[in-house]
């Protein structure tokens, strides 16, 4: 077994020599047609569109939910069991190779790019929405009763914690592997060539690397949408400017041209200045609103919300005879399915930046670490504006969840100097969607380029321009339900990632098996 797969290996770098071509014809063509078909069709015929989104939605949930959780589940086990085993102590690269970018950095790169806009959009919309029961709440708890604040903050961290970073964790720690240690090409489909040895490179991996591009671009439009939404919103608040969909159209644009530029500056000039700019402005506004707001609290409420999440982690893990099934399938099951949808981009991502640490380095960070700061971020917005309803102080009290964008200026406005931190909001959500863009043009571009990580940058421009049209057609197609057209596509594409991922790792701990019986011999 070791001889056939040290054969196989070499064979499948020699076919790299020949494959990796700037344009990889399958894989860009198809991927490109289908996104391209899609916007055409979209803009032509709205309304079916959106007939089409929510029964694909529906679908989906109604036939694999539980394939949904059993996949986040397993991915967490395995990802937690890769820190303490052996295997923890493969370097990616090689035992010599050192990292590229500082401590600092790495964090707030794979940050930036994993949930950015998402954590500025839900962190105080979504422990609302449960302890409001704005639709549905965890296990049926009733509504703004101090159990239902618990569960809010329990529920919000089973959503952003462990289980969305084991799902990147997964995807990254597999391309980083296969790219650095066994020289394939940073690719998804050199994950799978401990499976399909010389198919890799056929047509078998022209489909892995079609699913895997169309699931980042559709999940990297779902972010652009809510981020496009919470931006006109803000602007909304602080200026009185009409939140119109021609605003948020405008909004994707001027942010698809701001990508397209960071793109020209590449990576050391483009995501890592912004992310870092950004990580800055994060920390700054997350520490003013734990001061301006109840410190006791919050320093309590960590403790709690800690507590809450250790409670409910195991029965929202389940998934068989669920009463709460409205909370079950409308949140965690399109949480899951937008985590996938996304871990093609961040996977590949954060791999591009991890070359040099050590596996149980890499799944430290990658799955504590961010985990952790999740936790100090939510504590701090959405227990912050639970505070506030129970204390019956602002709109959030008096009317409950309305508008879904705009409730983390609703909870600003009941602290200091709120136009100011309004603002600030509205900057990080502009700059967490163009390193978002940018990031996921880069691996697009790498993915359709046949792992190429120097391809010319127009093709990277070419990317980052469709996926800002995708996000417009999302919000055209979507209508008055703008947000529910950004949610369907996301379980929709989230789906066939799915099977691709749970492989992958099958593919993966082959890999891992292989590299430690040589380390052995």
């Amino acid at each position: 077994m070791k001889d056939r797969f040290d054969t196989d290996y070499k064979v499948g770098q020699d076919n790299t020599r020949k494959w990796g071509v700037d344009i990889h014809g399958p894989v860009f063509l198809i991927a490109a047609a289908f996104v391209i078909g899609f916007i055409i069709l979209t803009l032509m015929n709205p309304v079916d569109a959106k007939k089409v989104f929510d029964s694909s939605k529906s679908w989906t949930i109604q036939n694999f939910d539980w394939f949904f959780m059993i996949a986040g589940n397993v991915f967490v086990l395995c990802c937690l069991s890769l820190i303490v085993l052996p295997a923890g102590k493969i370097r990616l690269g090689g035992q010599e190779c050192k990292p590229e970018f500082t401590r600092l950095s790495w964090f707030a790169m794979l940050f930036a790019a994993g949930m950015g806009i998402g954590l500025m959009f839900w962190s105080v919309a979504e422990p609302v929405a449960y302890y409001t029961d704005w639709w549905g709440t965890p296990l049926n708890v009733a509504g703004k009763t101090p159990e239902a604040a618990r569960a809010a903050m329990g529920a919000t961290m089973f959503h952003w914690g462990l289980h969305p970073w084991a799902m990147y964790a997964v995807v990254a720690l597999a391309l980083g592997f296969f790219a650095f240690n066994k020289n394939l090409p940073l690719t998804i489909r050199s994950c799978f060539f401990p499976l399909l040895g010389e198919k890799t490179w056929g047509w078998a991996g022209h489909i892995i690397d079609v699913i895997a591009v169309v699931a980042t671009i559709f999940g990297l439009a779902t972010s652009m949408g809510f981020g496009a939404q919470q931006a006109a919103s803000g602007l909304s608040f602080i200026f009185g400017m009409e939140n119109t969909l021609g605003l948020q159209l405008i909004i994707i644009a001027l942010v698809t041209i701001a990508a397209i530029v960071s793109v020209l500056r590449g990576l050391e000039g483009g995501v890592k200045v912004l992310s870092n700019i950004n990580m800055t402005l994060a920390l700054g506004l997350l520490v003013f609103t734990i001061l301006a707001g109840s410190i006791m609290h919050f320093f309590s409420g960590l403790f709690t919300t800690t507590a809450a999440y250790a409670e409910y982690l195991l029965p929202l893990s389940n998934w068989i005879d669920r009463a709460d099934e409205k909370f079950y399938k409308g949140w965690t099951v399109f949480y899951w399915a937008w985590w996938i949808s996304w871990a093609p981009f961040v996977g590949m991502f954060i791999a591009r930046i991890s070359k040099g640490r050590t596996i149980r380095e890499f799944m430290t960070a990658v799955l504590l670490v961010p985990t952790i700061l999740t936790l100090f971020w939510m504590q701090a917005f959405g227990g912050n504006a639970l505070l506030q309803i129970q204390n019956g102080v602002g709109v959030l009290a008096e009317k409950g969840l309305g508008e879904v964008s705009l409730a983390l200026f609703q909870m600003l406005s009941n602290l200091p100097m709120t136009n100011v931190t309004s603002f600030i909001g509205i900057v990080l959500v502009l700059v967490f969607f163009v390193t978002s863009s940018d990031s996921g043009s880069l691996v697009v571009d790498s993915i359709t380029a046949g792992g190429k990580m120097d391809a010319p940058v127009m093709q990277r421009v070419f990317w980052a321009t469709l996926e800002g049209l995708i996000a417009a057609c999302l919000l055209v197609g979507g209508g008055a339900d703008a947000l529910g057209a950004i949610q369907a596509i996301a379980v929709s594409v989230g789906l066939p990632f799915t099977v691709v991922m749970c492989v992958m790792l099958v593919s993966l701990f082959m890999g891992l098996r292989h590299e430690m019986q040589k380390i052995r011999t």
